[in-house]
């Protein structure tokens, strides 16, 4: 799959054409959401200073594993701007983010339903789509020393997807085309480990 090749290239392009002043000091972060990668979700983020109180974090995240035959692919892109009530990366911060991927799923019989995603059999269905949204969040980041934090964010908002039903997870006969649903709710967890420069 290109597409992480292609996220991680888009974030080291994007930190190069950042102002010098964002490249300078403890403007710029390298983070990671332990909670996606827990559940095998590698993620990547990045954060720069914009203005003493404002941050942009842009993060992104990848799964294109097929573990017993059971298929959660997808990928993720969703870019926040954060104010921050004291200083810039540290105590409590509000955030307006975006959000937009594609996902092929199927094969997951674990008896929970994928709202957000408007999935409700994935045991006996696969899913192939996109998806798009924004949303508002809360966090607060934890300095433990210059260079490393740990931080919480949670976030509610809307996300639309789109995607093509398929009666199995090999299949390749749709047996719907176009599916759509709207969903208001969560849209954002995060526990990230946080390096700044």
């Amino acid at each position: 799959m290109r597409r992480p090749t292609l996220i991680v290239m888009l974030m080291a392009v994007i930190s190069l054409l950042l102002p010098r002043e964002a490249r300078a000091g403890d403007d710029i972060a390298l983070k990671t959401n332990l909670l996606y990668d827990a559940g095998l979700n590698p993620s990547l983020g990045i954060e720069f200073g914009l203005a003493p109180k404002w941050s942009m974090d842009i993060s992104g995240q990848v799964n294109n594993w097929t573990v017993s035959g059971k298929r959660w692919r997808h990928w993720a892109v969703q870019p926040e701007a954060r104010f921050w009530l004291c200083e810039r990366f540290q105590g409590h911060f509000f955030g307006l983010h975006a959000l937009g991927g594609q996902f092929n799923v199927g094969n997951v019989n674990d008896n929970l339903k994928y709202i957000f995603l408007g999935l409700d059999d994935l045991s006996t269905k696969r899913y192939q789509g996109w998806m798009a949204g924004a949303g508002i969040a809360y966090g607060y980041a934890w300095v433990l020393n210059k260079h490393w934090n740990i931080e919480a964010e949670i976030g509610a908002g809307w996300i639309y997807s789109k995607s093509d039903v398929y009666p199995c997870k090999d299949c390749g006969s749709k047996i719907q085309e176009g599916f759509t649903k709207n969903y208001i709710g969560l849209t954002k967890a995060a526990v990230n480990l946080v390096y700044i420069f």
